[in-house]
């Protein structure tokens, strides 16, 4: 579903949103001891539910907009679905911190104009009363041209858990929701709560960790092609396979994270020579019959290129350029958490990130630091 600045489409959405609402009665099968019906998923309910979940998730993204209502107006409990009590509380809270994270964006030089939500769905599975739906949310926002050199859009893909309950009534309720992909979550999800937990003592090499201030001191790369590395076939790789992936290579989403794969393959398609054997930890990097730790490791890839050499370590997070590499320890335990490459640079000095997990394409390093203001940055330079 499409968000946009201005009021006469804000005004088509809440109808739309509304009307999903208001949407399909239960449907009644064999009844419940009590004399009450027993829920059947219907394809015109599965509609419903992802209606409800498309416009759960626009009413999130619209916070974001430039010029966007400081109260929440559009998704509301109907006699159709309703948000169960406990969930109303939760979409409050999450709207007021998107809000915030739009003021910390607006703080950073960021904002945007206009967004585009589309959900599917995926499955839906029924327990009892309660059905269990798992949804793909597909969003792309427009940039407003602030300094000028922004890229056009970012997108993300992402996943998630919705559960309805059926009421004796005839009718569902909005009982929860939640994401389900590893990594940073998207810009419209509310940022999480800071923390303070334990801090590993497991680094081989620990990479310094970077400033976040803007702007940076200046330190230029050398893109050209007569270096060793293809710094534009990196990017070009990075947005070619961000949310279509290539399929000559494994995926890790189910098991711990695909970013450091999809880091490591940009990597290789620039230029990067593969290590297969070493008689050193932590020496080797590949991907053939299988993946060694350093190719689909966050740590274990930082500790390989800072041996290797691969790598040096950047001052300022935004001195980063295409090619160049951003981990994040989002909760400052010690052990870096998610990897990304740098696809865009604007002429201004702001990079651009584009990963998996979440599925992301040239998210700025001002939208993560203002949906992760706490977290702690290491900038790699190729």
């Amino acid at each position: 579903m499409r968000s946009s600045k201005s009021g006469t489409s804000r005004a088509r959405r809440a109808t739309v949103i509304a009307s999903a609402l208001s949407a399909t009665l239960l449907p009644v099968g064999a009844a419940h001891a009590d004399g009450s019906p027993s829920p059947v998923v219907t394809a015109a309910t599965t509609d419903t539910f992802g209606r409800v979940a498309d416009a759960l998730l626009t009413e999130r993204t619209a916070a974001l907009l430039q010029g966007a209502p400081a109260a929440r107006t559009t998704l509301k409990a109907t006699s159709g679905v309703q948000l169960a009590a406990a969930q109303a509380t939760t979409e409050k809270t999450a709207l007021t911190s998107l809000r915030d994270t739009r003021s910390r964006l607006a703080a950073l030089g960021e904002a945007y104009t206009d967004a585009d939500t589309k959900v599917t769905v995926d499955s839906t599975r029924l327990s009892g009363d309660t059905a269990t739906v798992q949804v793909t949310e597909a969003s792309t926002l427009t940039y407003a041209k602030i300094r000028g050199d922004e890229p056009a859009t970012t997108g993300f893909t992402a996943h998630h858990e919705l559960t309805f309950a059926a009421r004796p009534d005839g009718t569902w309720q909005l009982t929860g929701e939640r994401l389900t992909d590893r990594g940073p979550r998207p810009v419209n999800q509310p940022a999480p709560a800071a923390t303070s937990g334990l801090v590993r003592t497991m680094a081989v090499i620990d990479a310094p960790k970077s400033a976040i201030t803007y702007p940076a001191p200046a330190k230029p790369k050398n893109l050209a092609t007569t270096t060793p590395y293809n710094y534009g076939a990196m990017a070009t790789y990075a947005e070619k396979y961000w949310k279509d992936y290539n399929a000559a290579y494994r995926r890790y989403n189910s098991v711990g994270g695909d970013c450091t794969n999809f880091l490591s393959q940009s990597l290789f398609a620039g230029g990067w020579k593969q290590v297969t054997s070493s008689t050193e930890d932590y020496s080797t990097w590949f991907s053939n019959t299988s993946e060694s730790d350093t190719w689909i490791g966050v740590n274990e890839w930082s500790w390989f290129t800072q041996t290797a050499k691969r790598t040096t370590a950047l001052p300022n997070a935004y001195q980063m350029d295409l090619g160049d590499v951003l981990q994040v320890d989002f909760d400052k335990d010690g052990s870096k958490d998610h990897s990304m490459m740098t696809t865009y640079r604007s002429s201004s000095g702001v990079p651009y990130l584009t990963y998996h997990d979440t599925d992301t394409y040239r998210r700025s390093l001002s939208s993560l630091i203002a949906s992760y203001p706490n977290s702690a940055y290491y900038g790699y330079r190729s």
